[in-house]
């Protein structure tokens, strides 16, 4: 391997003067850049990567120079050491990569266009300009680009344009900033703008294939969340401007440059009269994330790639801070519970896992850190459990400090536990560090041992896992008040059970809201009490008390079976968290019945049985002045009820098609993708298919199209999935940014599954061309190992992908996928008969 130092020891760069002259018809860069900085040494490394260096000057004179194309390095030979002023010319291709500077394509009224865009985080910086393209490396930037314009673009950046000579569009100098964020684009864009309480521009930017009110709810949300976020961190947003770019092809959700944040269109762009809530609360969060970032990973920036949860961590946490904050009737803090703790806790328990800090210097295991379930996910668990224990108060006061320390500049996670510590007149990085530093997380079990009330806590195993020892300080959140506020033991004894019940009156309980990131396995005589007092439980309490459950059957620490009794006592909630974690319970059953069997059938009832009175009070139109949660827990309902085979539902839904049958994407968007994926499963044609396939082309709203994604990949003829995954190819059609969702799709439906798998093991090298340089590329690996339950297709994941184990990037993925396709296989062989016979018994 090659040996990876930090550019940034050899020289210190302060300035860049970047000039691009980009071609799009012959997709060429011309490229000059000047760098100001400090030379530590003679010998220096410079960034670049697929660049073709024509000449490097070192204060005006021709030095010696090599490009080392495994270290990604122009090699430098400096006459002096001290201050330099380096000026390299080159040429560099424009790529189709979604990486460095990138076209997207997409077409208006049947004309085909594109419009320029960048994507340089975490090391495609170095693909544009020559860079020391590391977190710490901060300068000043000054843009000039030039292109082959055309009357009627608009080109962004970071900063405001100041001035056009020759055809050279000039930008102010940028703040101090790492090079990961500079950004810019044009094209043939729209715009809407609007000017923040403090001054601050807001602009939204879209391209004309989107109709202009696409762009409102964006822009109200963006500019709301800026000025939320001045308030909270109590510093200012440091740029004249802050403009959200939505880019038709995008490899990640969005991306937060600083003062030009650009988005995939289905997270920032959407119709104000027919989208779902949940698809509103999407983008809002994702746009309150990226602006979060704005502050907290672009005025302080990690110090190095190893603290990249001090980026995205927080944001995750914030995101949800800011969006309570603007529409506190969606109560958004239940979807974290449902999203982010539910994924953190999936994936935290396969042993292998990475810890939120990770030590990594490879570019392409940077690129492999970018774990949503861990980095993101789990650290903002991480953070809200910091928040509960500093308090609001403490946590504004410690940001503040942290800004005023580290802005311009970096900072590691020590810095923040510092900062919110001496806040809070506590050691948050003694508590913290061991959620920070350790993989995994604990189950605490909570017993009455020969009469006393015990805890113990131990690592926590979906599947095979090395018992070591591990411990972590345990925020407890207990109902009993002898419950420790931090468990760091291995076991506690609180006292005589009979007592303290009398006492408290109440059932005990353990982490109360859901906020810590553990879980609890309560024994018989505790759960028992708890389940007998049922109703008096939160909609978030009864949301962990089945995720717990589903995790501990998971792991085998409980039988499954002796879960599916309980759940007809949660089916007519009116909470959606309550709803969506029932129904993951009951779809994790599907993995113990063959498709079209005896067992699946008495599933299908046990379905039909669940979903029944919530089916018939709640329809399949929303009802007028309907509260959020009927809005969100329909969806739940209906795939319940049509996977059930319910003859009321399928009817239903087959008369909500025809009666839009000219112009489907007016289906009340929360129940179209029902509508539609029914229509193809029992009234589906190839004359449908086609029609679907061109509307889906023809089509810029994203919503309609994840639809008939959905829709078209449920298909049961196998020479309709043969004509879908000869598209897989086609970018015309569908876009390598949306290649993973069909993908994933097709695998999931039994009747196409051989084909795609298939597809996949034969086509690895052209993914691997087309996505490979992609933050996203291993998930094409996680979808296949959440879909994969028997021993014969463990075989083949292992044969297909074991060779590729030592692949940079994709040996934790590989390593751990393994392990969760093995494990489902053991769970599937242990318990399907105890399964199947308890789903028959509860249907009787």
């Amino acid at each position: 391997m090659v040996e990876l130092t930090h550019f940034y020891q050899t020289f210190q760069p302060t300035h860049y003067d970047v000039y691009l002259d980009i071609d799009r018809a012959a997709k060429t860069i011309t490229g000059k850049t000047t760098i100001t900085g400090s030379a530590q040494t003679s010998a220096i490394a410079i960034h670049q990567k697929d660049l073709a260096v024509a000449t490097v000057q070192a204060d005006g004179q021709a030095v010696p120079f090599t490009i080392d194309a495994a270290a990604e390095a122009i090699r430098i030979e400096l006459a002096k050491v001290g201050q330099t002023t380096l000026t390299i010319e080159y040429t560099a291709p424009l790529t189709d990569s979604m990486m460095g500077i990138y076209p997207s394509y997409y077409e208006v009224a049947g004309v085909k266009k594109q419009i320029i865009g960048t994507q340089f985080e975490t090391t495609a910086a170095r693909q544009a300009f020559p860079c020391v393209d590391e977190p710490e490396a901060k300068a000043t930037f000054d843009l000039a680009i030039k292109f082959d314009e055309h009357p009627g673009e608009t080109i962004l950046a970071n900063m405001p344009e100041n001035r056009v000579a020759d055809g050279v569009h000039y930008f102010d100098t940028t703040v101090r900033m790492s090079t990961y964020l500079v950004a810019f684009a044009f094209g043939e864009l729209q715009s809407k703008i609007t000017t923040t309480k403090s001054g601050v521009k807001v602009g939204v930017f879209g391209t004309k294939a989107h109709q202009a009110n696409e762009l409102d709810f964006a822009l109200d949300i963006a500019k709301r969340s800026i000025e939320f976020y001045e308030d909270f961190y109590q510093t200012p947003y440091p740029l004249p401007h802050s403009w959200q770019l939505a880019l038709p092809d995008f490899s990640a959700g969005a991306m937060e440059n600083w003062g030009l944040v650009t988005y995939r269109e289905a997270y920032l762009l959407l119709d104000p009269d027919n989208t779902a809530l949940d698809t509103k609360q999407r983008v809002a969060t994702v746009i309150a994330h990226e602006l979060a970032h704005q502050w907290f990973g672009d005025l302080v920036t990690m110090k190095w790639w190893d603290d990249l949860w001090l980026n995205e961590s927080f944001a995750n946490m914030m995101e949800y801070v800011a969006t309570d904050a603007l529409e506190p009737d969606w109560h958004i803090w239940e979807s974290f519970q449902t999203s982010e703790a539910a994924a953190a806790l999936q994936r935290d328990a396969t042993d292998g896992v990475q810890s939120v800090h990770v030590q990594v210097e490879d570019p392409a295991e940077i690129d492999a850190l970018f774990d949503s379930a861990i980095v993101y996910a789990k650290g903002a668990r991480m953070l809200v459990m910091a928040r509960a224990l500093v308090g609001d108060d403490a946590l504004r006061a410690g940001l503040k400090n942290y800004f005023a320390a580290h802005q311009f500049g970096n900072a590691t996670g020590a810095d923040l536990w510092a900062a919110l510590g001496t806040a809070a007149q506590l050691d948050v990085g003694a508590i913290m560090n061991s959620w920070l530093e350790q993989p995994g997380y604990p189950v605490v079990t909570a017993a009455a041992v020969d009469g006393q009330l015990t805890l113990t806590q131990q690592q926590f195993f979906v599947g095979a896992g090395e018992e070591i020892g591990r411990q972590w300080q345990i925020p407890l959140n207990s109902n009993y008040a002898a419950a420790p506020a931090i468990f760091k033991d291995k076991t506690v004894t609180l006292g005589n059970y009979t007592e303290l019940r009398a006492a408290n009156g109440k059932p005990f309980r353990l982490n109360v809201g859901n906020e810590s990131h553990f879980i609890v396995k309560y024994d018989q005589t505790l759960l028992a009490d708890i389940l007998a007092n049922v109703t008096d439980l939160t909609a978030i309490d009864q949301l962990q008390l089945l995720q717990d459950l589903r995790l501990l059957a998971e792991s085998g620490q409980i039988s499954y079976a002796t879960v599916v009794p309980l759940l007809p006592r949660f089916a007519n909630s009116h909470s959606k968290v309550v709803n969506e974690a029932l129904y993951q319970v009951a779809g994790n059953l599907k993995k113990f019945v063959v498709p079209n069997s005896a067992e699946e059938k008495s599933l299908q009832a046990f379905f039909d049985q669940l979903s029944a009175e919530q089916m018939a009070r709640l329809g399949w139109v929303a009802q007028a002045n309907e509260s959020n949660d009927d809005q969100l827990t329909r969806p739940y309902v209906l795939n319940a009820a049509l996977y059930a085979e319910n003859k009321t539902a399928i009817v239903a839904a087959h008369e909500l098609f025809t009666a839009n049958r000219d112009h489907l994407v007016a289906l009340p968007a929360a129940v179209r993708v029902f509508v539609l994926t029914n229509e193809v499963k029992h009234f589906g044609s190839a004359e449908l298919f086609t029609e679907l396939l061109q509307a889906y082309r023809r089509s810029a709203d994203a919503s309609y199209k994840a639809d008939i994604c959905a829709a078209l990949t449920s298909t049961p003829d196998a020479a309709l999935i043969a004509q879908l995954i000869k598209k897989f190819e086609d970018a015309t059609t569908i876009k390598p940014q949306d290649l993973r969702a069909w993908f994933r799709g097709v695998l999931a439906n039994h009747d196409g599954q051989q084909a795609a798998w298939d597809w996949i093991r034969n086509e690895w090298g052209w993914l691997e061309a087309t996505v490979g340089g992609d933050m996203e590329f291993t998930t094409y690996i996680t979808v296949i190992a959440g879909i994969f339950r028997t021993p014969a297709r463990l075989a083949e994941f292992k044969a297909f992908f074991e060779p590729k184990i030592n692949t940079p990037g994709l040996t934790r993925e590989i390593t751990m996928d393994i392990k969760v396709i093995a494990s489902r296989v053991d769970l599937i062989a242990q318990e399907q008969a105890a399964v199947n016979t308890a789903v028959a018994e509860v249907i009787k």
